[in-house]
């Protein structure tokens, strides 16, 4: 699946992060008792979450770029 996170503002994409951040947590606790199905999930969710990183980051720099030509 991929994500458009092109289209979010800020606030979603802060929202997304904490919400991915949440899950990876309950997989990593919840895999460490008991064996899990799906061993990917924790890939992918990282994978997520620094995709929504990449995104705020690129935004910010922009937003410095556009500040500093003005």
């Amino acid at each position: 699946m991929r994500m458009d996170l092109s289209k979010k503002n800020g606030t979603d994409l802060e929202k997304m992060t904490v919400e991915k951040r949440e899950e990876l947590r309950v997989f990593r606790f919840g895999s460490a008792g008991s064996r899990t199905r799906n061993v990917r999930l924790g890939r992918t969710l990282k994978r997520d979450i620094a995709r929504i990183k990449t995104e705020v980051r690129k935004r910010m720099i922009e937003d410095t770029n556009l500040q500093k030509d003005e």
